[in-house]
């Protein structure tokens, strides 16, 4: 069997985009000729890679089972063509995470790692779309927040921080931070979206507000902050999104006594495997200590 590494890229490059269309028209090609180019794939390794539908191509479990052995390949064919170019070659990592944790993580990872013998992606999506970059090879370790888990993947708890609320320092419930959620209802507010639990303190917020001013829920947590800082905000939000700011002085953090436990819990996903990837385990390891630092007493 003789497999075109063009073919293996077009197999690739369907499954990031989701769709024969998109691919084909990144490569300037009909749609006919990518639809003829996977059927002769699929006729050479036997088995069906894509289920199609009308918005587009879902990869079958065989095509995910044969994903990592085709990155693999062009990597190996990468390696190859640097080596005789005399480029030196470092692998490459990928990271993906949730939006409201980019600002934390991946500018101390690549701070701690900028001279570590590998190359780094960082990008966000949202936690289901991560766990299947992982599951499709597309990234190679994940930051998530609690999510079922997955076969073949691993997942491993960095951090459980409780949502609180915060004011700037010149706010006036600043001055007096003990109160209860009726003493903050009319204030501008504007939460940080963390899941279902925010519309429930919407819903309590509701019930003691007097005003017909809406109240707004946002993300990342960059915008939630920004709003605070700048704007007289209002924000709930996970402790640890403004650890930085509380620790200097700028925000305050409200004692409210009927704020209800709710918690951000974050997941670091990665996919198993027998063989050690010396990268991955040296961003472990950093993820690890940047996690201790946002746990209060370590």
């Amino acid at each position: 069997m003789s497999l075109s590494f063009d073919d293996l890229r077009l197999l690739i490059e369907i499954v990031e985009y989701g769709s024969f269309t998109q691919a084909a028209a990144r490569r300037r090609w009909s749609q006919p000729q990518v639809s003829q180019r996977v059927g002769a794939l699929e006729d050479q390794v036997g088995v069906q890679l894509f289920r199609r539908h009308r918005r587009g191509a879902v990869p079958t479990e065989a095509c995910v089972a044969f994903l990592p052995a085709a990155r693999a390949a062009l990597a190996a064919l990468d390696l190859g063509l640097r080596s005789v170019q005399g480029v030196p070659a470092l692998p490459k990592m990928g990271l993906a995470c949730v939006p409201s944790l980019a600002s934390m993580l991946f500018g101390p990872i690549l701070l701690a790692l900028a001279q570590a013998p590998m190359e780094i992606r960082c990008t966000t999506n949202h936690s289901p779309i991560i766990m299947d970059m992982l599951l499709t090879d597309r990234a190679q370790l994940g930051f998530v927040l609690r999510c079922p888990a997955i076969a073949g993947i691993e997942l491993e708890r960095i951090c459980v921080s409780p949502i609180i609320a915060v004011v700037h320092r010149d706010h006036p419930l600043a001055r007096s931070p003990a109160c209860v959620l009726a003493d903050i209802a009319n204030a501008q507010l504007a939460p940080q979206f963390w899941g279902p639990q925010c519309d429930e303190l919407i819903g309590r917020l509701h019930a003691y507000r007097t005003t017909n001013m809406p109240i707004h829920a946002i993300q990342p947590a960059s915008a939630a902050l920004e709003l605070v800082l700048e704007h007289g905000f209002l924000t709930f939000m996970p402790e640890m999104a403004v650890a930085k700011q509380l620790q200097d002085g700028s925000l305050v953090k409200l004692d409210i006594a009927d704020l209800p436990l709710w918690e951000w819990e974050v997941m670091m996903a990665w996919r198993s495997g027998k063989r050690v990837d010396a990268s991955k385990q040296m961003v472990l390891r950093v993820v690890r200590e940047i996690a201790a630092a946002w746990t209060p007493g370590t």
